[in-house]
C-alpha cells in the first residue's frame, strides 16, 4: 500500500511540476534575467495578476487538494503579494459531483445497504465540494442531510501532500527567509487542516461543541448530527432548509430586519472567536441561510479553527485599540502576537494604520470598515517582516468575509460599533482599563524601588571610572551586512590599486610583451568589475514605502 502511495506521489509530483513549469521559469528569470546571468527583473502589478490567473487555472486543473491549498493561500498575505490574494480569493470549492454509484459504494461500506439505512434517499446531490458532497434523505420519518466523502479522495490527498512536501525546497528558492518559514508552517498547517476536514467524526464533535456553546441562544441554529447514521466518511445531520443569507430580496419579502440579522451574525462570530475559542471558519453565503423567523443556519463545519487564550486576549486588545484609534496600541498588539517584527519601522507602519483607519472612516467619524482596514494592512504585509501565527490568518479571513456579508445585508453596517458594544457588554473593556491601572501601579512600585537601588550602583560605576578601571563592551548589530560590504570594498580597492600599479610598471618596462601586460591587467580588470558590482545595487531596490491616502486608495481599487 505504501509503495502504491509513493508511486502515485511521484506521478503527481511530475504532474504538478508540469502544471507549474511556466511559473517556475518566470520566477527563475526574475532572479536572473537571462536564467544563467544578468540582474533581477522588476515585476509589475499587472504581471503578478496575470501570473496569479495562471496559478488559479493550474490549481483548478490539479484538483481537490490544490483547490483547498489555493483557498488556504488566499488567507496568507505574509506569503503571497496582494494580487495573488485577490485572484485566489475567488477560488470556489465547487467541483462536479462524483457519480452516484461511487458515492453509494462509500455510503454502504460505512452504513450498510442504503435501503436499510434510510427510509428513502435522493441520489441527486444538493451540493458538491472537492472533498465531499451532500444528499437529502429520510430517516425515521424526518428529512436529513447526508454528507459523503468523495470516493478515493484519501489516496489522492495523501499523494498530493507528499508531492507538495517534495516541491517545498524548490519553492523556497524564490522567496525570502521569513516567507520560507511561513511557507513551511503553511505546509504543516495545510496537511493537518485537510485531514481534519476529511474526518467527519471530527466535524460532528465540532458541531456538538459549538451547539453547547450557544445553548439557549435564539439567534442561530446548528444542525444536529445523527450518530447512528454517521462515521468518519459519512455524516448524517438534521436537514435545515432556509433562505440564502445574501438573497436580500427574499429576506425583505419575509419581513426580516437585515440590520439586526447582520448584528446577530457579527456577535455570533465574536463569541466564537473571542469567548469560546472554536469557530466556524467558512462563512461564505453558501454556508449561511436564514430561517423564516430570522434565525441564522450554519452549514459545513469541516473547516473550523481554534484560538488559544493568549491570541483571544490580543484580538480583544486589537479591537479595542482600533475602536479607540490608538495606533501605538494596535502596533504593540501585533508585535505581541508575533505578527509584526519588533524591529519594524513603527513610523512607517503607524502611518499605514492611521491612513487606513482614516480612509475607512469616511465622512462620519464613527463609521469604520474593518474589511477595508484588513485589506490595507494585508496589502503591506508582503512588504514588511510579518508572520501570521497558525489560525490567526484564518481569523483575519473570517473577519473579512463576515464583514462582507454584513455589508451586503446593510450597506451602512457599523462593524466596530457592534464589536465595541459586544466587548463592553462582556466586560472586556473594563478588564482592559483595570489591566492598565494595575500596570501603572506596578510600574510606579518598580520606579520607587529603583530610586533606592540606582544611586549605590551609579556611585560604584563612577568610582571605577575615577580609577580608570571602567570597561565598556560595544556590540554592533549589522543585520544588513553593511560592515561586510565595506570590508569587501576595502579589500577590492587595495587589490585594484596594487594591480593597477603593477600593470603600469610592466607596461613601462616591457611595452612589447603583451602576455606579461595581460597577465597583470586581466586580474586587475576582474577586481575592478567586482568592486563596481559591490557598489551597484539590484534593480528595483526596496526603499521605505511612501504611503499616502491616494496611494492606499489606488492599491485598494486595483
Amino acid at each position: 500500500m505504501v509503495t502504491l502511495v509513493n508511486l502515485r506521489a511521484y506521478w503527481r509530483f511530475l504532474v504538478v511540476i508540469y502544471q507549474f513549469f511556466p511559473l517556475i521559469v518566470a520566477y527563475t528569470r526574475d532572479r536572473r534575467k537571462y536564467v544563467f546571468f544578468g540582474g533581477r527583473r522588476r515585476v509589475s502589478s499587472e504581471t503578478r495578476r496575470k501570473r496569479a490567473d495562471i496559478l488559479l487555472e493550474s490549481l483548478l486543473t490539479l484538483g481537490p487538494t490544490f483547490i483547498k491549498l489555493g483557498q488556504l493561500l488566499s488567507t496568507r498575505p505574509d506569503i503571497l503579494p496582494p494580487e495573488y490574494i485577490d485572484v485566489l480569493g475567488r477560488l470556489q470549492d465547487d467541483v462536479p459531483p462524483a457519480p452516484w454509484p461511487e458515492s453509494k459504494e462509500v455510503l454502504e461500506a460505512e452504513l450498510g445497504p442504503v435501503d436499510e439505512a434510510f427510509d428513502s434517499f435522493d441520489t441527486d446531490p444538493i451540493s458538491g465540494a472537492s472533498l465531499g458532497q451532500v444528499y437529502v434523505a429520510e430517516y425515521e420519518g424526518e428529512k436529513v442531510a447526508v454528507k459523503i466523502r468523495r470516493p478515493g479522495i484519501e489516496a489522492l490527498v495523501e499523494a498530493d501532500l507528499r508531492a507538495i512536501r517534495w516541491l517545498l525546497p524548490l519553492l523556497m528558492r524564490f522567496i525570502g527567509q521569513s516567507r520560507a518559514f511561513s511557507l513551511e508552517n503553511l505546509a504543516d498547517e495545510f496537511a493537518k487542516t485537510i485531514r481534519e476536514e476529511m474526518d467527519y467524526d471530527e466535524e460532528a464533535r465540532t458541531l456538538r461543541e459549538i451547539q453547547e456553546n450557544f445553548e439557549g441562544n435564539d439567534t442561530i441554529v446548528i444542525p444536529e448530527p445523527i450518530d447512528e447514521r454517521s462515521d468518519d466518511r459519512v455524516l448524517t445531520m438534521e436537514y435545515l432548509p432556509g433562505t440564502k443569507i445574501n438573497d436580500v430580496a427574499a429576506l425583505d419579502e419575509l419581513g426580516i430586519d437585515r440590520t439586526e440579522l447582520a448584528t446577530n451574525l457579527q456577535r455570533t462570530y465574536l463569541q466564537m472567536i473571542v469567548q469560546d475559542g472554536v469557530f466556524h471558519a467558512d462563512p461564505h453565503p453558501g454556508n449561511l441561510s436564514v430561517m423564516d423567523d430570522g434565525r441564522i443556519i450554519f452549514y459545513d463545519f469541516g473547516m473550523h479553527g481554534k484560538v488559544d487564550p493568549f491570541i483571544q486576549e490580543k484580538i480583544v486588545e486589537f479591537y479595542i485599540a482600533v475602536a479607540n484609534q490608538d495606533v501605538d496600541a494596535i502596533l504593540d498588539t501585533l508585535i505581541e502576537m508575533g505578527t509584526l517584527s519588533p524591529t519594524v519601522d513603527r513610523q512607517v507602519m503607524g502611518d499605514v494604520m492611521e491612513l487606513a483607519i482614516a480612509d475607512a472612516r469616511g465622512d462620519d467619524i464613527e463609521q469604520y470598515r474593518v474589511n477595508q482596514i484588513l485589506e490595507q494592512v494585508e496589502s503591506t504585509i508582503y512588504e514588511f517582516p510579518l508572520r501570521l501565527p497558525r489560525n490567526l490568518a484564518l481569523v483575519l479571513r473570517v473577519a473579512g468575509v463576515v464583514e462582507g456579508v454584513c455589508v451586503t445585508l446593510d450597506p451602512n453596517f457599523d462593524f466596530i460599533a457592534v464589536a465595541t458594544e459586544y466587548l463592553t457588554e462582556q466586560g472586556y473593556r473594563e478588564e482592559s482599563v483595570q489591566k492598565i491601572i494595575e500596570n501603572v501601579g506596578d510600574q510606579g512600585q518598580k520606579t520607587a524601588q529603583s530610586l533606592f537601588r540606582v544611586p549605590p550602583k551609579l556611585e560604584r560605576v563612577l568610582d571605577r571610572a575615577d580609577r580608570d578601571n571602567l570597561t565598556v563592551n560595544v556590540r554592533l548589530e549589522d543585520s544588513r551586512g553593511v560592515l561586510d560590504k565595506l570590508a569587501r570594498r576595502l579589500v577590492y580597492g587595495i587589490f585594484l590599486s596594487f594591480g593597477f600599479v603593477s600593470t603600469i610598471i610592466v607596461y613601462t618596462l616591457e611595452p612589447q610583451n603583451l602576455v606579461a601586460v595581460g597577465a597583470a591587467g586581466v586580474p586587475t580588470a576582474a577586481v575592478a568589475v567586482l568592486l563596481w558590482r559591490s557598489f551597484r545595487g539590484p534593480k528595483g531596490i526596496k526603499a521605505t514605502p511612501q504611503f499616502t491616502r491616494q496611494n492606499l486608495r489606488q492599491r485598494r481599487e486595483k
